[in-house]
This record gives structure tokens, sequence and C-alpha cells, in this order.
């Protein structure tokens, strides 16, 4: 599937009527950060998920609007109402789970609340381990993406690429790498208890 090009805010809004439940990707011509997003998006869509694209220097009404300061990002909207957003350029897989909806997010109370940094958990369903850090964080309502590396050997060469271990267990906060469930760590890093 492909994404689909839109010119303005007014355009955004009459799309939404007809798919209510729809992503938009704002993303910046040149940027090669916003390219690997572009692209990685355009492999994960399946033909139930409708994704909008507007670069930023060309259609300038649509990034005020929701106060967006940096692109590239991914943004969700429910019933043609703004939900969330997600920052730069992720892995395909990661894509595939906010198209299918299976991200655990966090509800948004109010604009003093932190930004969720990005979180990814790597994971095989035998280990206990991983079911006690995923349960942590659903527990503090922290969003993440699971990646079961049992399942997917591209996903497990990377995290082996990231880390240097083969172990599960694996948390990427924002880029950090957590081997193991090192509560503290972890806690310290996502703000939990803070």
């Amino acid at each position: 599937m492909k994404l689909i090009p839109i010119q303005s805010y007014f355009e955004l809004q009459e799309k939404l009527k007809n798919h209510p439940n729809a992503f938009l990707l704002l993303y910046k011509s040149g940027s090669k950060v916003s390219e690997c997003a572009f692209n990685n998006i355009e492999k994960s869509i399946d033909k139930n998920t409708t994704v909008f694209c507007a670069d930023v220097s060309q259609v300038r009404d649509i990034h005020p609007v929701y106060d967006i300061k940096t692109a590239p990002i991914l943004m969700s909207f429910e019933e043609g109402v703004f939900k969330n957003t997600f920052k730069g350029c992720d892995e395909e897989n990661f894509y595939v789970s906010v198209f299918e909806r299976n991200l655990y997010v966090a509800q948004h109370k109010g604009e003093s609340e932190k930004v969720q940094k990005r979180v990814t958990v790597y994971s095989t369903p035998s280990c206990s381990w991983c079911t006690t850090l995923k349960n942590h964080l659903n527990i503090h309502k922290i969003r993440f993406t699971d990646v079961d590396v049992s399942k997917d050997q591209r996903a497990a060469e990377a995290m082996v690429k990231k880390s240097g271990q083969q172990g599960v267990p694996q948390i990427d906060i924002n880029g950090q790498i957590i081997v193991g469930f090192d509560k503290n760590k972890i806690n310290l890093l996502l703000g939990i208890g803070a």
C-alpha cells in the first residue's frame, strides 16, 4: 500500500470524514530521517490501514494546528480526533504494531505530563523475566512495542547488534539498551516512581 499525499489542513479534515481511524505522516523532503520513516511506514501499511502524508516544506498549515514542531512524526486519529504521535524513524515492525493498534498506549491527561519515551521490549514467549518486565511496564502505563525475537530473525539480529547480547529480555529506551530486568535502571530511565 502507498501513503496518500494531502495538500492542506482542510483536505485532511475532509479525508478524516471518510477515514476516521487513520494516520498522518508529517515529513520533510530531503531529510534522511524523514526518508527512513516514509520508507518503513510505506512497507508496513496493510490494506486495512489508511496513512496520509504531507511534506512540511510544502504543506505549512497542518503542523501549527496540532503544535507539531519536529518531523518526521506519525500522528494517529481515532474517530477523526487526534490521539497520539510517534516521532522519528522506527523499524517496520514498530509501525506494524502501531497500525494494528497493538501498542500499549498510556492515556495523556494534560500538557504538564512528561512525553513518553520510545520503548521496545525484545522477548520470547517462554521467558518468565520477559513477562515480568512487560507486566511492570503495563502496571505503570508505559506504552511499548513487544518484539518476539523467536519469530523475527531480523529483529533478533538487530537486538544483538545493539547490545552485543543474545539473552532476553532486553529493553530499548530511547536508544539505551538494558539487558535483563534491571528494575532500578528501567525505573530511573522511564521516570517511574519519580
